[in-house]
């Protein structure tokens, strides 16, 4: 997933590795309460971000902080129960995670019943079916690609809005839903916990305009929606605790503000004066604030540091930058303290060397490059000389903040000591990741953080790297290297038919390898996401499955 990204997933895991992977990642964190003060009823929850999302509709979308606000407005047919030491997986819409049959090739789920929209109608079977299958028109392109693999007939079919249903999804009931899969799936219902396998009612569809229009099944509803202004949240009323086992309706309302600059969000909520107080942050604390404000005491009731499952990283376009020893001396010529630093320092993260970080399933620990995270200008040097000492001139794309800056600054010098001219390409913050997972959009370098949809290699390499979803997916591409190397794609094939954890996860070790001696990206640091939130917010959960501060117990201390 994105951005804070979010990813993707492609395989039978066996429940036993997940819990592993999951308990792996589950540490650290905060408490879940900024502080003392009294759970209450009421006020308005503030949340400062520093641009809009790239999309709300549940189909559609694909970070971090939009996936962490829907989980406020919608439902999912399982979820994560984050109030323990580690995350639990629960049925959310289902009465549970699901029963498998058929060798995992069929999943059936049981709706609660009495789940309720904004207007008082009750969810179906069939308004899930819809909302699913709506993620295959080309209008509502953007989210995570499990459903056009798995399902049978999904590779074919082109959405609800041409008249046809997809077969492979069967509601026998009002509260029943079966979904037929191409292949065995032992951890289908971990896919389900994304907001792709939301409910949407056909009668409220607003098509490729439903980001602004989203009809609520969880706690708040659009009151209203201001695109990179402010989006207002109200209560459900229709909303019940008594079905809901993962969120609670504690404030009245949830205000999101957009547009501020990162550094400006960090003074405001350090400050704690006024609606700072009551305001939380959904993107990470600004790389030069982080070290100050990571080891600043006063701060450490309200300072979330939150582990992610993810990799912060450089893709090399290798459709571009052809030649293998080029790119190769790029793996050599950055210098990761520097751009570590543009980040925040160590308090962001320690030095990455592979695409897998720590704790996901398949990691493994090689280095194919510098051991000195400071590169190795020499053998930087040795491999362009071996190219004919070209001199080119490459584009990076970065996000138009202060800290991307920065960073793409420090790529620049790192490249230049090797003859290679980098002019940097800023592109606003709520459009990034669609503009650059735009086919028609390649750069030569391009920023990329990707956090597993859960800890497992599956959601990370299959969706990053795997060439023959370039052409399916031109509008919602992952592949920011554009790597298709049929040596990885064989890989991806043998990984999604392994049923042993242990042999799947050698797997992955050896195609993670195959990437990093393809020098596809440069891996950078693997990482944490820091938020604070005011003095009289509490109730704040560490989501260690989207690294984001979950909101779903907050409340306004009186």
């Amino acid at each position: 997933m994105t951005r804070r990204t979010r990813r993707s997933r492609t395989v039978a895991l066996a429940a036993t590795a997940v819990v592993i992977a999951l308990g792996a990642t589950a540490c650290g964190g905060s408490s879940g309460d900024s502080g003392s003060g009294t759970p209450g009823k009421g006020g308005t929850l503030t949340v400062l971000n520093k641009a809009d999302f790239d999309h709300l509709d549940p189909q559609r979308v694909y970070t971090t902080e939009g996936q962490s606000m829907d989980q406020e407005i919608l439902r999912t047919l399982t979820g994560w129960d984050e109030s323990g030491s580690k995350p639990k997986l629960v049925g959310d819409l289902a009465t549970d995670t699901g029963t498998p049959s058929k060798g995992a090739t069929v999943w059936t789920f049981h709706l609660r019943h009495g789940v309720k929209y904004q207007d008082g109608t009750e969810v179906t079977a069939q308004d899930v079916k819809y909302g699913v299958e709506r993620g295959f028109s080309s209008d509502i392109n953007g989210g995570p690609p499990y459903a056009a693999q798995w399902l049978v007939g999904g590779s074919d079919y082109k959405g609800p809005y041409r008249g046809k249903q997809l077969d492979s999804i069967r509601t026998p009931d009002k509260y029943t839903i079966v979904f037929h899969l191409k292949q065995p799936v032992a951890d289908f219902n971990e896919t389900t916990t994304m907001t792709g396998w939301s409910a949407v009612p056909k009668a409220h569809d607003t098509g490729s305009t439903y980001d602004t229009k989203i009809w609520s099944d969880g706690p708040y509803m659009i009151k209203s929606y201001t695109k990179n202004k402010e989006l207002v949240l109200t209560r459900n009323t229709h909303w019940s605790q008594a079905t809901d086992p993962i969120r609670q309706q504690n404030v009245d309302g949830i205000d999101v503000k957009f547009g501020q600059d990162e550094s400006a969000i960090d003074q405001q909520i350090k400050a704690d004066a006024g609606t700072a107080q009551t305001s939380v942050q959904q993107w990470p604390i600004a790389g030069s604030d982080l070290a100050q404000l990571a080891n600043d005491p006063s701060l450490k009731s309200r300072y979330h540091k939150i582990p992610a499952p993810g990799i912060n990283y450089l893709a090399i376009n290798t459709t571009r930058v052809k030649d293998l020893r080029v790119r190769q001396a790029i793996e050599y010529a950055i210098d990761k303290t520097t751009v570590r630093g543009a980040f925040g320092g160590s308090a962001y993260g320690d030095y990455a060397t592979t695409m897998l970080s720590p704790g996901i399933g398949g990691y493994q620990k090689f280095n194919l490059y510098s051991a000195n995270p400071a590169g190795n200008l020499a053998k930087a040097e040795e491999l362009m000389k071996q190219a004919g000492n070209p001199k080119p001139t490459m584009s990076i794309a970065v996000e138009n903040t202060p800290t991307e800056e920065h960073f793409a600054d420090a790529v620049k010098t790192s490249l230049e000591h090797i003859g290679i001219h980098v002019n940097i390409s800023p592109i606003d913050a709520s459009n990034y990741f669609s503009t650059i997972n735009n086919t028609k959009n390649q750069y030569d370098l391009t920023w990329g953080d990707w956090i597993a949809d859960w800890p497992n290699a599956s959601t990370v390499l299959p969706t990053l790297f795997d060439g023959r979803l370039i052409k399916k997916n031109p509008q919602s591409n992952q592949d920011l290297s554009y790597l298709n190397d049929p040596k990885v794609n064989a890989l991806i094939d043998k990984a999604a038919t392994m049923t042993d954890v242990a042999q799947r996860n050698a797997t992955y070790g050896r195609m993670d390898r195959q990437i990093l001696k393809d020098a596809a990206v440069v891996p950078l640091m693997y990482m944490n996401f820091s938020d604070m939130s005011g003095s009289k917010v509490g109730g704040v959960i560490s989501d260690t499955i989207l690294a984001e501060p979950s909101l779903v117990h907050v409340y306004i201390k009186h």
